[in-house]
């Protein structure tokens, strides 16, 4: 690089596309543009794994090709705890929800972004800037190496895939924010055969998830197998909730107390989509810096690279066009795809969640074999079932009874 350029801020190494992030959003874009023929450069901060449930639905599995090793544990059913300790469980018939461990899955998604031509580099984002005088010149987007090294790189286009508190989406997107919930959790090692008599509710193909005020005041907890090692975590938007108290007691209850704790970790959780995804110029953004994670669920695995695959698509046609109005398409077509049942789970979260009177109704609910068959038909398919319209009607008028407290008692 000239001495002149370094004066001036530019670098003389250019990519098309400087994704940054790593995680599955940013893997996913990356791995589409360079699959495509883009020069990319994916920009990753090493040594962080976002707490995270690890339910990868059968659709994931399929549209994004992965392959069987990484589904550490099988899932055939869920249990629901209320908060009188009534449960409830949901056998998926015909089917299973896939588990992974974030840290190989994530990487696997890298290394196949690598295999398959782009280039990875680590480093921690710092900003993005341009040369008005010479705006063909692209974005350059500066990032800190390892060593502490000041870096830079050129790109036609940025996707920020960078998280909840994305810097490239505060810098560079006009968006309002949205409200998170802090999830931690800890992996720990699975209980062995002999021990899991002691293990109270721990079983290795069932996910728990626990509704009740003293493991959440407005979200849930969760038990998650995932094969060798277990993901017992909790979430709240509420200040000051102590969630490694929750996690702890949580411990307690499914006799998982004495196992060896592998893993320690907490980030926020968007839950909801922000209302802009792009800058209008050369910067687009995806996964949870751009807000899809589902509310009530926080499943996030599946809409992350969904939003990175249109992020790509997006990208790849303002790249052929140098049409700005391209980079709107990666929004419109999730919302169009998905805005629906965001927006039935946000109205979920806020009724349901809101105290433990009405999250013993909520679970209640979930005994109802239609809510179980649907509710799964729905999360393994990723679209909301339109089969069997009886069902549907059926669950309208006992979810109204429960609303107004007219449900005969279970």
């Amino acid at each position: 690089m000239s001495t002149f350029n370094v004066l001036r801020g530019w670098s003389d190494e250019a990519f098309d596309v400087v994704v940054v992030g790593g995680g599955p959003s940013g893997a996913t874009a990356a791995d589409d543009l360079a699959r495509a023929g883009r020069s990319v450069l994916l920009l990753d901060k090493a040594g962080r794994i976002k707490p995270c449930g690890g339910a990868v639905p059968p659709r994931l599995i399929r549209d994004f090709e992965i392959p069987e090793h990484l589904i550490c544990a099988q899932i055939r059913g869920a249990r629901m705890i209320a908060p009188s300790h009534d449960v409830v469980d949901m056998p998926i018939e015909g089917g299973y929800v896939g588990m992974v461990d974030r840290d190989v899955f994530d990487e696997f998604l890298r290394s196949r972004a690598a295999q398959n031509g782009a280039v990875r580099r680590t480093g921690i984002f710092e900003k993005i800037t341009r040369d008005e005088l010479e705006p063909e010149r692209g974005a350059t987007v500066h990032y800190r190496t390892p060593k502490g090294a000041l870096a830079a790189v050129r790109a036609r286009l940025v996707i920020g895939a960078d998280g909840a508190l994305s810097k490239v989406a505060r810098q560079e997107v006009a968006a309002k924010g949205t409200k998170c919930v802090f999830a931690y959790h800890e992996i720990v090692r699975a209980p062995a055969e002999a021990s899991r008599a002691r293990a109270t509710t721990y079983n290795g193909a069932r996910c728990d998830v626990i509704y009740d005020g003293v493991t959440s005041p407005d979200f849930y907890g969760w038990v998650f197998p995932h094969g060798d090692t277990v993901s017992i975590g909790s979430g709240s938007a509420q200040k000051g909730f102590n969630l490694k108290t929750s996690v702890k007691t949580l411990r307690e209850q499914a006799g998982l107390t004495d196992v060896q704790t592998l893993r320690r970790e907490g980030a926020p959780i968007p839950m909801k989509p922000l209302s802009r995804w792009d800058n209008g110029r050369d910067v687009v953004l995806a996964g949870d810096a751009a807000g899809v994670v589902a509310p009530a669920s926080g499943e996030g695995i599946y809409y992350a690279m969904v939003g990175g695959r249109l992020a790509a698509e997006a990208g790849a046609r303002f790249l052929d066009t140098s049409d700005v109005r391209a980079l709107k398409l990666a929004r419109k077509t999730f919302m169009k795809a998905h805005g629906r049942v965001f927006l039935i789970l946000g109205i979920m979260q806020y009724f349901w969640y809101s105290s433990d009177k009405r999250r013993e109704k909520f679970v209640s609910i979930c005994k109802d074999k239609d809510v179980q068959e649907l509710t799964w038909q729905s999360y393994m398919n990723k679209e909301l079932v339109r089969k069997k319209p009886m069902a549907h009607v059926r669950i309208f008028f006992k979810d109204m009874a429960h609303l107004l407290g007219i449900a005969a008692p279970s």
